[in-house]
């Protein structure tokens, strides 16, 4: 998925030629409908996942029959791959290729920096107004940088901890919390080693709850600065590892390692970026029917994944009717249905009919995320290589 994807794959996209600035998504909503029929929308999305490429057909014959828009799915190994691709095209004037791209974090980053981006058009959509931004705020701040209605927010991802509720009753609420609970349950606590992408994700949650000034996540930090703004974050890690599974001398190497170790008892809970595994893993027999999800109180660190129109688009007007059905309750409450895909949604379900509300049903099944919790926006893109970095030094031998 896009918040999935290396680094590496960035670091080879040198900065675009400037080009002509963003066009303003100003028509009516009916005449952007009624030029969309019969366009034909090139729809750039990671392909890894037989579930995603399954849902995306789905879609593609729901835009067919409502709105006679052709929906191609262009399969991507990497998001970079459009992003290098559109930029080249605009270099060249050449006609663009792609019309909606799945998006976030630092491929978004350099799409607005470079002004390949159409916009904005994604806070103008009509089901825009259904979308969760007051308890949801990533779903306007992509990696600290704000989204200037320049993409559209399409689904969720949220650190949300899970375990069986026979072994642990009173579930922690914090970094605080667990640090207590492994102090009472010594060697059945543990965390995939960075740079894991879940294992960078606790830590980010034990920076935030530990910094002392937290207006700090939200930009670019030096490695001076780091070094004493994620002092107690370290103190932190020291008090709690000597508690941890094998005495914090060693790790499991991936989310999949600890989740099987719950699995077999051999830990005492696990984490996910998705809240709508633990309830998955329930229903394909992994885990129990006793087992318990939840996020910490005050929140978790979490992030939005995006829809966005690359400023060459051909089918403009398609691709917004494509983005405000994918934001419709029906689209929403399919994709994020754990037989079909999982994906947690990005609306904010009080403000919906009690009709579609129903749609959603994931908060009834055994192992889903009874109470949700705020999700804390990611901090900015510099901290993770030195939060990364500095845990390898002192923690990786």
């Amino acid at each position: 998925m896009p918040c999935l994807l290396s680094r590496r794959s960035f670091i080879r996209l040198v900065a675009a030629i400037p080009v002509a600035g963003s066009a303003r998504a100003e028509q009516p909503w009916a005449a952007v409908e009624a030029a969309a029929r019969g366009q034909t929308v090139y729809f750039n999305a990671w392909a890894g996942s037989a579930q995603v490429n399954a849902y995306v057909a789905w879609a593609a014959e729901q835009l067919q029959a409502e709105h006679g828009i052709t929906l191609i799915h262009v399969k991507l190994a990497d998001t970079a791959e459009a992003v290098r691709r559109v930029r080249d095209e605009t270099a060249a004037g050449k006609p663009g290729s792609a019309d909606l791209i799945w998006i976030n974090g630092e491929n978004f980053r350099i799409m607005k920096s470079s002004t390949l981006l159409f916009g904005p058009f994604a806070e103008e959509l009509p089901n825009f107004s259904l979308v969760d931004t007051a308890g949801k705020p990533t779903t306007r701040i992509d990696f600290a940088e704000p989204t200037d209605g320049l993409e559209s927010p399409w689904g969720m991802a949220q650190l949300t901890f899970f375990a069986d509720g026979a072994r642990l009753q009173n579930p922690p609420a914090s970094m605080r919390g667990l640090l207590d609970l492994a102090r009472s349950q010594p060697g059945l606590i543990s965390y995939p080693a960075p740079p894991d992408f879940h294992g960078t994700t606790f830590l980010k949650q034990a920076l935030f709850e530990t910094i002392e000034d937290r207006s700090l996540l939200g930009t670019a930090v030096s490695q001076t600065k780091f070094a004493t703004a994620a002092q107690p974050l370290f103190e932190f890690l020291d008090s709690l590892h000597p508690h941890l599974w094998r005495e914090g001398r060693q790790f499991p190497q991936s989310q999949a390692q600890l989740t099987q170790m719950l699995a077999d008892g051999e830990l005492l809970l696990g984490l996910t970026f998705n809240p709508n595994e633990p309830a998955n893993l329930v229903a394909n027999g992994t885990l129990p029917a006793s087992t318990i999800a939840w996020q910490y109180a005050d929140g978790t660190i979490g992030n939005t994944h995006f829809l966005a129109i690359p400023i060459n688009s051909q089918n403009k007007a398609a691709a917004q009717v494509t983005a405000n059905f994918l934001l419709s309750p029906a689209a929403q409450a399919r994709k994020a249905d754990l037989a079909v895909w999982g994906d947690p949604t990005v609306l904010d379900l009080a403000r919906l009919s009690s009709e579609d509300r129903a749609l959603f049903a994931a908060g009834s099944l055994p192992g889903a995320v009874i109470k949700p919790a705020p999700t804390i926006p990611e901090p900015h893109g510099s901290w993770v290589p030195l939060i990364e970095a500095a845990w390898l030094e002192r923690y990786g031998a």
